[in-house]
């Protein structure tokens, strides 16, 4: 089927255009964050770019959106009639969803956290969790150092547990991977964290490999897709137990806490047991691949996509 959808968060749609159908991503004359099109990623050929101006509601079996700016945008260039499915990537911000009690919408929540927090009123829900292109087993540890991956550290702050950062450098060395960390050390205080960068995908998942943990700050975001990636990779994880973190990281994984002391120790202890973090760190994969993994991704939304058009 034809499915017009918008690049909006690049790690989920890595996942998302590998299924078997057609993904149109809109154009438009100045482009924006509304009409960029691919951005010059490196999707499949199914994926491909369409001027907005030409759409019609013939050309879409059903439209996929990520922000409720598209909805109009949608609604506009097809008409009402064609069918609509709101991917919700993040937490509540306020309890009532924007969407609710809508007849002409489904949301698919990317968590069951999410599902459980947002109120939809009576618009229809699911849930469709995540499912990543797996890099392989990359794991060495061979660094005694820490990894964590946070977009806008600085900005967003508590919300991403950037203020923890200093504290689980007490344990070990901390390389901080992601965009936006300008000031952060400055900020930080803390000369054992190490600002490292937004590095390319590929360079991304074998730099983070060779550390020896993989530390998962944030308080109140969605399930992150680094955290899946790291686990997929064959990193053990200390994780800070908020949102899904309890669901996504199984006891053969790592360790889920809301001791920040607890997790402190935690990295303490696989910098001092590289054997342990690597027993973890396989442990980790093996889930992922099982919960998380690709296939199923595709498989899921296959069935939603066919239930939602059909």
């Amino acid at each position: 089927m034809r499915i017009l959808v918008w690049h909006v968060h690049g790690g989920w749609m890595n996942s998302f255009v590998r299924g078997p159908h057609e993904y149109l991503l809109p154009t438009l004359p100045e482009g924006g964050p509304f009409g960029a099109g691919r951005l010059g990623r490196d999707w499949p050929e199914s994926a491909r770019e369409v001027d907005a101006a030409q759409l019609t509601a013939s050309d879409v079996d059903v439209v996929v959106l990520q922000r409720i700016e598209e909805l109009a945008l949608a609604e506009r260039w097809l008409g009402p009639r064609v069918p609509k499915i709101f991917v919700e990537h993040n937490t509540p911000k306020v309890e009532r969803h924007p969407l609710a009690d809508r007849d002409d919408v489904l949301i698919a929540h990317v968590t069951h956290f999410n599902a459980l927090m947002w109120d939809c009123g009576s618009t229809p829900t699911t849930v469709i969790e995540h499912g990543v292109v797996d890099p392989g087993e990359r794991y060495t540890g061979e660094l005694a150092r820490a990894g964590v991956v946070i977009n806008e550290p600085v900005r967003r702050w508590r919300v991403t547990g950037t203020d923890l950062v200093p504290r689980f450098a007490e344990a070990a060395p901390l390389d901080v991977f992601g965009m936006g960390l300008d000031g952060l050390v400055e900020k930080l205080g803390c000369d054992r964290v190490t600002p490292v960068g937004d590095l390319p995908t590929e360079r991304l998942h074998t730099e983070l490999a060779r550390r020896r943990a993989y530390v998962h700050t944030p308080r109140w975001t969605s399930l992150g897709l680094s955290l899946i990636e790291a686990m997929h990779l064959g990193m053990p994880v200390v994780a800070l137990g908020t949102t899904e973190a309890a669901r996504a990281v199984s006891t053969e994984a790592g360790f889920v806490s809301t001791d920040v002391d607890e997790l402190v120790a935690a990295v303490e202890l696989l910098m001092a047991e590289p054997e342990l973090a690597a027993r973890l760190g396989r442990g980790a994969r093996k889930f992922a691949l099982a919960h998380y993994g690709l296939d199923a991704f595709v498989e899921n939304w296959g069935r939603l996509l066919d239930r939602v058009a059909g």
